[in-house]
């Protein structure tokens, strides 16, 4: 069975107030590797709380080795408070590969822990769903009791539910006792491109054309992370053939598609600027 992977967080749910904080600390002088009682004085953070916050801001792609990640930097100067929903679509981003990032994917997207199970299996199959058919089809896959499943997955259905973490992507909502998927707000094309363009750089790097099916279905892809079927995802790729970020063939098939952009961190500033 596979592990669960999500005891990073301690008892501490996600919130962006206290992330901003953690980000404007690794970005003075001595970062994260500050002593302690120095952080907690710079974050106004408890000394338990600390490093699970940072654990938080790690595995959403804003710190790296103790100072804010390109991403990060790029967030302090647009977007310091973590108010934007660009942020929130990025931090859903890195989340959904749970302590992986963008390395090469597993067979099984569970091997990676729930995170990823979630995103990448469970909402794809079931895009109306009660928080007890979520534990019932989790307990199945991985090692833990349920009582310590059922714990640990509040914290995921909290992210993407509660206003202070990343409601505003609609990534998953919640209504009549129901959780529901499938009505994401991920319009921005520049956004599209940047996270593409990561993918890319994970799955098909030095490659310079790849076929249209290889993005759309791609299991631990773009069209899972955005929430939204293939056929949307096409739509989406329209779109950001129109803005000069891909070219697609179609003259031919079978289709492809063709890198447009210079350098992906461009495409995340462009996507602030819309």
């Amino acid at each position: 069975m596979a592990k669960l992977q999500l005891h990073f967080n301690g008892s501490f749910a996600l919130k962006k107030d206290e992330i901003s904080r953690i980000i404007h600390a690794a970005a003075q002088d001595k970062g994260l590797n500050d002593s302690l009682p120095n952080l907690m004085e710079k974050t106004s953070l408890g000394n338990g709380k600390v490093g699970r916050v940072k654990s938080w801001a790690v595995r959403a792609g804003l710190i790296k080795n103790n100072r804010p990640s390109p991403e990060g930097e790029i967030i302090l100067r647009l977007d310091p408070s973590l108010e934007s929903n660009i942020t929130d679509w990025l931090m859903h981003f890195y989340l959904s590969f749970g302590d992986r990032g963008l390395q090469p994917t597993p067979e099984n997207p569970a091997d990676w822990g729930i995170w990823t199970y979630f995103v990448y299996t469970f909402l794809p199959r079931y895009p109306k769903f009660t928080k007890e058919e979520l534990l019932y089809h989790s307990a199945s896959i991985f090692e833990e009791e349920s009582k310590v499943i059922a714990n640990r997955i509040n914290y995921i259905l909290r992210a993407y539910t509660e206003f202070t973490a990343l409601a505003s992507c609609k990534f998953v909502t919640q209504e009549n006792g129901k959780y529901i998927s499938g009505n994401a707000n991920s319009s921005n094309s520049y956004l599209l491109g940047y996270f593409l363009a990561k993918l890319w750089e994970r799955d098909f790097k030095g490659v310079g054309s790849v076929l249209t099916e290889s993005i759309l279905n791609e299991k631990i892809g773009l069209a899972a992370v955005l929430g939204i079927t293939a056929e949307a995802l096409q739509e989406q790729l329209n779109a950001l053939e129109a803005y000069g970020i891909i070219e697609q063939r179609r003259a031919v098939s079978p289709f492809q598609v063709i890198p447009r952009w210079d350098e992906p961190l461009a495409l995340l500033e462009k996507a602030y600027d819309r």
